[in-house]
């Protein structure tokens, strides 16, 4: 059969019939690899026979390999369709993460494009759906995901008439891999979201135009929910033995009376402050509040709370979206309707019930960390071991020549830096410095470290990180001269200075040096003001996203510990040992996964087909990261469901909660947490053994 599998026949078939194919082949296979197609860190090969057919790309290690497809035209129109398709078998044993661009004019990444990542699991064809997000689209805005045409690709609003390319490639691989793609095709022609059924909310939050185990019919269901996890508390209270969830069968170390991390038979670990060893694992965002945008929403949502009124309490007004708020110029009333079921399910004292609860459930599922951005007052009660963070202040410049998706890096080179540090990092350092259950602190999330390669050339000459990094070659090479030979460049002057399209070595050896030293300036400032009132607790880097080496090494030779939000199915050893090792141990920020069976838009950041393939997921992950003799530790993102009408400030309506929206446990998910979680010291100690 063709390369284009039976899809095209299909879309043919029906083109004769209707003159409306419900879909469109975009890149055909069948006379060979098109000459439109651009190859960045791959090797590229034509598959026409055997069972797998289609275009195998070897991706090599770099920062975004990729297969860029462009119109043999100038442009594309791909008006009046939903959305891209791409059928994708993954040939290796572990799951691969993945991405799609699909691109405007001027597309960098953030601007004019959009992208969406999935996890392709092994051994078998999958498709992948990026979801168009177009001016005029519908009437369903600030979701991420919507109830017909599911996961929305995130970034600009498309111009259709005019998509100048698209590409598949894998964010940052630390290994090689090998994928095979067929059937590139637009989907979901004419897709409108008429065909929702409004209000599709109900008054519990949930989607109502479908059912599903587990939905809530009732007020009157909670009693009986509550009836029954109770019972499940009483009976087995807690996985762990320890006071502080450490491993109360294992060695005693040396006791601080505070967390600190330590090498033990080639492992490393966490401490606790009594000497047990601890791997941390957590829930982050545990708190009582998720809120949905409520205006510019009419007919949305079933009921919502009269002001004033009972719930009222729960609106709240919130302006400065960082996305998909536009509509209503990112600013309007949202509401929790997580909150507004707390009081339904605790009655008048239910943030004290919910304190209760939600601490007996995380020990009951065999979790010993309250994980980041949980609620303050919740982490101060629970008398369970937590960490906290804090942000740089938004006083100091930022590098104005490149972005950044939660926005532009700071500038460590202005003079403000040091005092942006000190407002954004010492609240919280002094909040929680005498209380021993703190593990540490983070400072900053995901931010954009890749800026540090071009960023700081591409701004204006008075920009302090330009002038610092021109300095450094000045010294090093004296002249501009010299530097132009060895970078293969030809500026006219050292203020025409621009980092070349294509780097040579030499030029990757000066921008590593550069970002080296730059983020040393950064973790070297955050670690002084956490060290200054909260000397004994860690520091515990910032949550790397993008994860540029020199930038890792850096925080590796100064804080305690290193973080990485890493989203994959699992953890791959190779990645983290041996030679690539680091000097510190790792902790996991964030990992999730999701599925579409229980009411929700969207899988998140790394799919599943439904709760069950999702339980199993985690069991995986955390199998994964608990045998690595790397990693201290692992926190998943979140503790309950973003709103399915999507979170105020992006629009995220993804399923990755413990608990949904009814603060009622998956309990697929909840299962297998406690049942690895149970085998979390036995798995350590045999990892050990085989160091």
């Amino acid at each position: 059969m063709a390369l284009t599998l039976g899809l095209a026949l299909l879309a043919a078939s029906m083109a004769m019939a209707a003159q409306q194919p419900a879909e469109r082949i975009v890149v055909p296979l069948d006379s060979g690899i098109p000459d439109t197609l651009l190859q960045h860190s791959v090797e590229v090969e034509l598959l026409r026979s055997g069972p797998q057919q289609g275009l195998k790309v070897h991706f090599r290690v770099a920062d975004w390999p990729n297969v860029y497809f462009r119109p043999k035209q100038a442009v594309w129109d791909w008006t009046g369709y939903a959305g891209l398709a791409v059928d994708i078998y993954n040939p290796e044993p572990v799951a691969q993460q993945v991405a799609v661009r699909v691109d405007n004019e001027g597309a960098d990444g953030i601007n004019n494009c959009n992208q969406l990542g999935t996890s392709v699991p092994p051994g078998k064809w999958t498709t992948f759906r990026i979801r168009f997000n177009r001016k005029g689209d519908d009437a369903l805005w600030g979701m991420r995901g919507l109830p017909i045409t599911g996961p929305k690709g995130g970034g600009a609003v498309l111009d259709l008439t005019r998509i100048t390319a698209f590409q598949v490639f894998l964010p940052r691989p630390t290994t090689e891999h090998t994928l095979i793609l067929n059937n590139f095709r637009l989907y979901g022609r004419g897709a409108t979201a008429e065909k929702v059924r409004m209000p599709f909310v109900d008054r519990f939050g949930q989607y109502r135009n479908a059912d599903w185990p587990g939905k809530l019919k009732s007020e009157t269901e909670f009693a009986e929910r509550v009836r029954r996890e109770e019972a499940a508390f009483r009976a087995n209270p807690s996985v762990h033995r320890d006071k502080y969830g450490g491993w109360a069968d294992g060695p005693t170390l040396k006791a601080t009376g505070w967390f600190r991390t330590e090498k033990v038979g080639g492992m490393w670990w966490l401490v606790t402050p009594e000497g047990k060893l601890f791997f941390s694992v957590g829930v982050d965002c545990v708190g009582p509040g998720e809120f949905t945008f409520i205006d510019g929403r009419d007919g949305w949502f079933e009921w919502l709370p009269e002001e004033p009124g009972p719930f009222a309490q729960f609106i709240h007004r919130q302006q400065g979206a960082h996305s998909m708020a536009e509509k209503i110029g990112g600013k309007g009333r949202t509401f929790s309707f997580y909150a507004a079921n707390l009081v339904r399910k605790f009655g008048d004292r239910w943030r004290e019930r919910w304190e209760r609860t939600s601490a007996a459930r995380l020990r009951h599922l065999g979790f010993n960390t309250i994980g980041n951005w949980s609620d303050w007052g919740f982490m101060a009660k629970a008398q369970m071991p937590f960490v906290a963070s804090g942000g740089v202040a938004g006083t100091a410049r930022r590098i104005e020549g490149a972005g950044g998706y939660w926005g532009k890096m700071v500038d460590v080179y202005d003079p403000g830096f040091a005092k942006a540090a000190e407002d954004g990092l010492s609240g919280v350092a002094k909040q929680f410095a005498d209380d021993p259950h703190c593990i540490g602190y983070f400072g900053d999330n995901e931010i954009a470290w890749e800026a540090v390669e071009r960023g700081p050339l591409a701004s204006p000459l008075d920009q302090p990180c330009r002038i610092a990094q021109v300095e450094m070659l000045k010294q090093k090479y004296g002249s501009l001269d010299k530097l132009n030979a060895a970078w293969g460049t030809s500026a006219a002057s050292w203020d025409a200075l621009r980092v070349p399209e294509n780097i040579n070595a030499a030029c990757r050896e000066d921008l590593s040096a550069f970002q080296y030293s730059f983020a040393r300036r950064y973790f070297e400032t955050c670690r002084g003001v956490f060290k200054k009132y909260a000397p004994n607790q860690l520091y515990l880097g910032c949550r790397f996203s993008s994860a540029p080496k020199p930038a890792v090494r850096a925080c590796a030779d100064v804080a305690d510990v290193v973080s990485f939000n890493l989203y994959s199915r699992s953890i791959n050893p190779a990645d983290w040992t041996g030679t690539n090792a680091l000097t510190k141990p790792i902790i996991i920020g964030e990992f999730h996964f999701g599925a579409l069976d229980r009411g929700m838009f969207h899988e998140g950041l790394v799919p599943c087909m439904d709760q069950r393939e999702r339980a199993a997921a985690y069991a995986e992950y955390v199998r994964s990261v608990v045998s690595c003799p790397a990693f201290v530790g692992c926190h998943w993102f979140q503790y309950v469901d973003e709103p399915i009408t999507g979170r105020w400030f992006d629009g995220e309506n993804y399923n990755i909660g413990i608990v949904d929206v009814t603060d009622t446990p998956y309990p697929e998910l909840t299962e297998s947490a406690r049942a690895i979680h149970r085998e979390l010291y036995r798995l350590r100690s045999e990892a050990a053994r085989r160091q």
